[in-house]
């Protein structure tokens, strides 16, 4: 939410005093608000930006802050309170930038700019999922250029002028003929007309400045040059390198980015048959594609899961109707999933897509393991198909709850964490958990229904692949399943006979685990390549207009011509950057090609940028920055690290610019930081006048008169409004160009004092050159300066930042710093996953004491979670991937896996023990007749993966993180697992013994064992 008020006229330091620093000690008690950052410069602009947590409600946050806002307002200067104070509840960053520009270029950037500020910007801002629009430009104004020569001629002042204007052009409301009250008898009634506002150039030329007796006239046109021009000139635009105008579309608080972006090209489309000849519209920057494109490749990605996974079926099944039965349900589940995510308010996202191909490879086990069941039923009994599914599903409903509510219990916890890192758990937890409470109930009505009708009848002792059409493809398979499970079976027995040793293995996996995971790189989110970047322009203090759009034709160059391969389109603005506004300043919104044009090597977003800054390093007149935005656009403006130096002792403007000199001048030396710049102005010079009072009194010059001469020639003043083709628009005095440039141009001014003489500025005034800043920042109440930048390559942005802490530590007492934007979120998540990660364990015990109700017996189960994490961890470091937020998920759906087919093991292995069986050949009899659905299960959930962890193209960075961990610990558990579980269940009963269970219990669980084999 970002507050905007103006105090024309005022220097930074002037509106920092008395606007900005007022109405931020007036917005406490604020509901959700992670921090504030405001800025205040030089054009008198004051903007307080107020982050809130993501779980905030925008509209209430909003009627917070106006409430506050009424207890600064009257403390205010008056001219603040006269330009009002705005309250804009939209998105921080632009959705999209479009340009507008003339094909045949007959209108230059200000006749573009006031057709979108007089056509397009009211209607763009009243689309639906629009929060704020920004204008690169300005409509037109009647600028009146007033000559200071030919004013003091006739002993004239700017206050003359501006009378004038005011009495000369204004709408008068002169009643009516007849008004009633009316005599008697009145006929008729009519309205006067006397006076309107002026429309045209000479219309104001006429206004009558002076007159005398003898017939003399001094009008408008003898002292100033009047035009129709620019309201304001502080901004120019470019596209392609031609004149152009733009106008910023920032995405309303709650509203979705697709469907807002689809309406204002519609809009657009629809207005386009009114533009002026020639004029053609341009989209240069959209953040739309990047987010279609990778909810379409995540569809692909889906579709992709879900034919890997009925492969994998189809080999362990060898059946097609069995096999059919699963991937039925998938589905069936999935449209169950959406139904409950429209319920919790959540869209069809990445995020969300996310968590669905996730949950394929977990939600068709429920299936696998009802259909494997009653085939076993059927083959071992003879049974049809109907009486083998209600027998089946009396052995394994128990079962299947209890596995259920296991994997479920590991997203759980993940749907009560806060703030953005919050979100994105939210997202996954809701998504994952629906799809494994409907996987269940699916199991538990559809599936055996489907048994029941579609599985044919086999004779009594029917193998797997006997018939069909691939018979001896399955006949080797099997032949060969089977020998290697009697070599592992043999296998486990030789491990348990030497646990010894290899609880000593397990030991050392556990030591490696913990120093990949301490070593491992942290960030937020993977970088992305989105098709857009970004290029910054800093000049000089004090480097002019004309100096900074030279510099954005080199930028444009580069990227048309250098880079003509990959960049479609560049659309620059001098005067505007993320960095504050000001003649030195300019922004470039590169374009880039489409993803299928830019596969080689070389051509990604983060491959271009570097190229741009090796280009950009040859500028000697401007600092240019190429970077590329972050993961989350509403979270920053670039990827890396952004930190806020802050004055926290009061030491003042200069310590702190003297403090990030230094913090600048330790990173460039440091080697595990690159691009770090300050995102703001530098100080620039200063012509302070001094005036003396005691002169210009003694000369009979008021106060007033001097100070409304200096602000009218030199700053120019809003008079008031005149009538362009029926709309409203407004009348601008300044002085003629030629009289404000340099210093001695102050000489050609003149004050009238009370007896009518016009006395020059020099006489009273005496000037000295100062340096101040344009633009000053404070962070939660204390002076600021933002620092960005990003890791050297091979770093995480998590070791950039732990650069940066150790370079503030050496600044001097009283500096301090606070994380903003994708930094203060890492730091967040950061803090957060340790909570995660212990309250999903704790969560995922608590459920298995309660399934085996005993609490030892669950330890044989949650021992295997660190052979899956070895497997994440080893992947993602051998990718180069970083600990993320999508890592962490990642990380909870392996310790769901692991746990699964521990318990597979355990569950049958337990109940034989109940039944009396020895311990070891229990568990031997267990893991050879579990081997088979822990190998097809986790094949298939692995196989699910694995286009997320080999995706390219749009959204391949988040696909690739998330699989890749995912991956790499299904198979680290489930091979490692095979072998060591047994083992922790051996050791765990050995160590906790069991309580002799009474006759009639053992005799029921040899009858049930008795009549079980496979799930």
């Amino acid at each position: 939410m970002v507050i905007n008020t103006s105090y024309p006229g005022a220097s930074a330091k002037a509106v920092e005093e008395s606007v900005t620093q007022i109405i931020e000690q007036k917005l406490t008690g604020l509901d959700g608000l992670l921090y504030i950052n405001s800025s205040s410069d030089s054009f008198g602009r004051a903007a307080i930006t107020l982050t809130f947590d993501a779980a905030t409600n925008p509209d209430i946050a909003q009627v917070q802050v106006q409430n506050k806002l009424q207890l600064a307002l009257p403390l205010l200067p008056q001219a603040v309170q006269q330009q009002g104070v705005q309250v804009a509840k939209s998105a921080r960053n632009f959705l999209m930038v479009i340009g507008f520009v003339s094909k045949q270029g007959t209108l230059d950037n200000v006749d573009l700019a006031d057709f979108i500020v007089s056509s397009v910007q009211d209607p763009l801002s009243r689309v639906s999922g629009v929060g704020e629009v920004q204008v690169f430009g300005s409509q037109y104004a009647m600028r009146v250029w007033v000559d200071p020569a030919k004013l003091n001629n006739y002993r004239l002042t700017p206050a003359d002028i501006r009378t004038a204007i005011e009495a000369q052009n204004t709408q008068v409301s002169a009643g009516q003929l007849g008004g009633t009250p009316a005599l008697p008898g009145q006929g008729f009634t009519a309205a006067i007309t006397a006076q309107s506002r002026l429309q045209t150039v000479g219309e104001f030329e006429n206004i009558l400045l002076r007159s005398s007796r003898e017939g003399g006239e001094v009008r408008l046109g003898d002292v100033a040059r009047i035009e129709i021009g620019a309201q304001d000139y502080s901004t120019i635009a470019r596209y392609n390198g031609q004149p152009a105008a733009g106008i910023g579309v920032k995405l309303a608080a709650g509203a979705n980015a697709l469907k807002t972006a689809t309406a204002v090209r519609a809009t657009l489309a629809e207005m386009k048959r009114y533009f002026p000849a020639g004029v053609d519209v341009v989209i240069p920057y959209d953040t739309t594609p990047f987010v279609r494109i990778s909810i379409e490749e995540v569809v692909k990605t889906l579709l992709e899961a879900i034919l890997l996974v009925f492969l994998v079926m189809f080999l362990f099944l060898q059946n097609f109707r069995a096999t059919l039965i699963p991937t039925i349900a998938v589905p069936v589940v999935l449209l169950g999933t959406f139904g409950v995510m429209a319920a919790f308010g959540f869209s069809i996202n990445t995020l969300t897509m996310f968590g669905t191909v996730l949950a394929i490879g977990l939600l068709v086990d429920d299936a696998i393991v009802v259909v494997e069941n009653v085939e076993r039923v059927m083959s071992e009994e003879g049974l049809s198909a109907r009486d083998a599914t209600r027998k089946s599903m009396g052995q394994i409903t128990g079962a299947l709850i209890g596995i259920g509510l296991v994997l479920s219990a590991v997203f759980v916890p993940m749907a009560f964490f806060g703030g953005s890192t919050g979100v994105i758990y939210r997202q996954f937890s809701i998504t994952i958990v629906a799809a494994m409470a409907l996987s269940v109930l699916i199991a538990l009505v559809f599936t055996p229904a489907l048994c029941a009708t579609m599985l044919k009848p086999v004779a009594k002792g029917h193998g797997h692949g006997e018939g069909g059409w691939f018979s001896s493809f399955f006949g080797w398979f099997n032949g060969m399943f089977e020998r290697n499970t009697g070599r592992y079976e043999s296998a486990v027995g030789r491990i348990l006979q030497r646990s010894g040793r290899y609880l000593v293995i397990y030991a050392l996996i556990v030591v490696l685990l913990s120093f990949l995971f301490v070593r491992m790189p942290t960030s937020f989110l993977p970088e992305e390549d989105q098709g857009v970047m970004f290029t910054q322009v800093m000049l000089p203090a004090g480097a002019t207009q004309e100096r900074t759009i030279e510099v954005l034709k080199k930028v444009e160059r580069h990227f048309l011509d250098d880079e003509k391969d990959t960049a479609a389109s560049i659309f620059t603005v001098a005067g505007f950057s993320f960095g504050g506004r000001g003649q030195n300043m300019g922004i470039g919104f590169i374009n880039m090609r489409n993803w299928s044009e830019r596969q080689g090597p070389g051509m990604s977003v983060k491959a271009i940028a570097g190229r741009a800054m090796a280009a950009f390093s040859k500028i000697r007149e401007a600092m240019v920055f190429a970077f590329v935005p972050p993961a989350v656009i509403e979270l920053g403006t670039s990827n890396g690290f952004s930190v806020q130096l802050q004055d926290r002792s009061g030491l003042g403007h200069d310590a702190l610019v003297a403090a990030r000199n230094q913090f600048l001048g330790m990173a460039r030396e440091d080697k595990r930081l690159v691009g770090v710049r300050p995102n703001g102005q530098e100080d620039m010079p200063e012509y302070q006048l001094e005036i003396d009072h005691a002169k210009a009194g003694a000369l009979g010059i008021s106060v007033a008169s001097i100070n409304d001469t200096l602000s009218t020639a030199w700053g120019g003043i809003y008079i008031n409004d005149f009538i362009d083709r029926g709309r409203i628009k407004k009348v601008y005095l300044q002085a003629e160009a030629a009289a404000r440039m340099t210093p001695e141009d102050l000489k050609k001014w003149y004050v009238r004092n009370g007896k009518g003489e016009m006395v020059p500025f020099s006489a009273f005034t005496t000037a000295r050159w100062g340096f101040g800043s344009p633009l000053l920042e404070r962070f939660n109440g204390q002076p600021s300066i933002e620092v960005l930048g990003q890791a050297a390559p091979g770093l995480s942005s998590g070791d950039a930042m732990n650069a940066v802490q150790e370079l503030i530590a050496k600044l001097p007492p009283g500096i301090g710093y606070e994380w903003s934007g994708t930094s203060y979120e890492e730091r967040r998540s950061g803090a957060q996953a340790p909570a995660l990660y212990a309250l999903s364990l704790l969560v995922v015990f608590l459920c298995l004491a309660a399934l085996y109700e005993s609490w030892s017996v669950p330890f044989a189960v949650m021992l295997v979670v660190p052979l899956g994490v070895l497997g994440a961890l080893l992947a993602a470091s051998g990718r180069g991937l970083s600990n993320d937020v999508y890592f962490q998920v990642g990380l909870l759906a392996t310790i769901g896996l692991s746990s699964k087919n521990a318990i597979l093991i355990v569950e049958f292995a337990k109940a034989q023990v109940e039944a009396g069986h020895d311990l070891v050949s229990a568990t031997l009899s267990a893991v050879r007749m579990r081997l088979r659905p822990i190998l097809m299960t986790s094949l298939a959930f692995a196989l699910g993966v694995l286009p997320l962890a080999i995706s390219t193209g749009a959204g391949s960075g988040s696909q690739n993180a998330i699989g890749t961990g995912v991956l790499g610990g299904t198979i680290s558990a489930t091979v490692l697992g095979l072998f060591f579980v047994p083992m922790f269940y051996v050791l765990i009963k050995r160590i906790f013994k069991d309580k002799p269970a009474a006759p009639e219990a053992v005799a029921e669980t040899t009858d049930e064992v008795r009549n079980e084999g496979a799930p």
